[in-house]
């Protein structure tokens, strides 16, 4: 039999493959009601296909939660490769595929959007999610805020007549107001400076004797403030050692 995400959807395709087998609903409201059921009939000898409407079972389509029922109970799960959107979106970016992250929907609550994005603010990796339509403008001026003006590539419709890919810095295409149709992937470069490039050049963006403060506050001893301050301005100890005689210390 097949657990389909959308039974309508799925039997059109079956009956242009002139395909007979019973159907059943499994879509994400239903996961864990309709497990139990299937891993069920799995148990007593029956082989279910789980089909999505697009893109690949589990892949943020139900699929998820009847492989881990499966895996608990023994039974083989066999997959078959097929349109992962991402994928295709990632290949087709330009941007790096060595390291990624997928983290799929995000929030419709712009406060836990940018709460999510802000984990990914130092993240080297390219970062994808997954967007609707009606939510693509709201992200993408969530993603200006918190990631600031970086590449992105906009990717709807893979593989089908309206395939559509938007190369472009995320205020470039914020100012084209364009005209969300689909859902979208959206490719983000990866952050270029880490965590701690950041800090020390939020630093160096302090005077002296607030840069001294900060370490200080921090329980640091003189020597080691001196030190510090040195590295992170890439000056030499005794220069800022002179400028705290006269100052400071």
């Amino acid at each position: 039999m097949i657990a389909a995400e959308d039974t309508r959807h799925t039997l059109g395709l079956l009956n242009h493959f002139e395909i007979n087998k019973p159907l059943i609903s499994y879509y994400k409201q239903t996961e864990k009601k309709r497990s139990p059921l299937l891993i069920d009939k799995l148990l007593n000898g029956k082989n279910i296909a789980i089909v999505s409407d697009a893109g690949t079972p589990g892949i943020s389509d139900p699929g998820e939660e009847i492989i881990k029922c499966a895996i608990e109970n023994e039974i083989e799960v066999v997959p078959i490769p097929g349109c992962v959107a991402f994928v295709n979106a990632l290949i087709c970016s330009g941007m790096s595929t060595t390291e990624f992250s997928f983290i799929g929907f995000l929030s419709a609550n712009n406060k836990e959007k940018k709460e999510k994005l802000k984990e990914y603010e130092f993240d080297v990796k390219t970062l994808i999610i997954y967007e609707a339509p009606h939510k693509l403008v709201s992200t993408l001026n969530c993603i200006y805020e918190v990631l600031g003006d970086r590449k992105i590539v906009l990717a709807r419709e893979i593989t089908k007549i309206h395939e559509e890919f938007i190369r472009d810095n995320v205020k470039n295409i914020l100012d084209k107001k364009i005209e969300p149709k689909g859902e979208y992937v959206i490719i983000v470069e990866g952050s270029n400076k880490n965590k701690s490039d950041y800090e020390i050049e939020q630093l160096n963006k302090l005077t002296l004797e607030e840069h001294y403060e900060f370490y200080k506050n921090k329980g640091f001893t003189k020597k080691e403030i001196i030190k510090k301050i040195s590295k992170d301005r890439n000056l030499e100890k005794n220069e800022i050692y002179q400028y705290f005689i006269k100052n400071i210390i």
